[in-house]
C-alpha cells in the first residue's frame, strides 16, 4: 500500500517526527495526526478547552481541506482531554463541527499532552 503525505500551511508544521495527515490508495483514508490549539506559527493558543477546541478543529479542517475532504468525510475520531470536567466545553464546540451524521468518537483522559495543551484530537476520514 503507497501512502501520500498531506501538509497545509493553514495548520502548524509537526512537532516531532509525524506527518499532519497520510492519505492511501484505492478506498482513499486519510488518517490526521493528533492537533493541538498552536497557530500555524506554532505557538499555543487559547488557555481554556473551549477556545483550544476550536483551534484544533481549525487546524482538522485546514489538513482535510489540504486533502480534498472535509468535516462530512470523518468516519472516527479521537479525543484526549487532560481533564475529563472539560468534556461538555469540548463537546459544545465539537459537535459545531458535526451539526449531522457525526461519526464515531472516542473521549480519553490523559495525563498530558504536549505544549500544555488541554485538548488533543486525531481523525480518521474516508472518501
Amino acid at each position: 500500500m503507497k501512502k501520500q503525505v498531506i501538509r497545509s500551511p493553514l495548520a502548524p508544521d509537526p512537532i516531532g517526527p509525524y506527518s499532519q495527515a497520510i492519505a492511501t490508495e484505492g478506498k482513499r483514508l486519510v488518517f490526521v495526526s493528533g492537533q493541538i490549539a498552536m497557530g500555524p506559527d506554532g505557538a499555543l493558543v487559547g488557555t481554556d478547552a473551549a477556545t483550544q477546541t476550536r483551534v484544533v478543529m481549525d487546524n482538522i479542517q485546514a489538513v482535510l481541506s489540504s486533502a480534498g475532504m472535509d468535516f462530512d468525510s470523518v468516519v472516527k475520531t479521537t479525543i484526549f482531554l487532560v481533564d475529563l470536567d472539560d468534556y461538555a466545553a469540548v463537546n459544545e464546540i465539537y459537535g459545531q463541527f458535526f451539526a449531522e451524521r457525526p461519526p464515531a468518537r472516542s473521549a480519553v483522559e490523559v495525563s498530558r499532552l504536549p505544549r500544555g495543551a488541554r485538548v488533543e484530537i486525531e481523525v480518521v476520514a474516508s472518501s
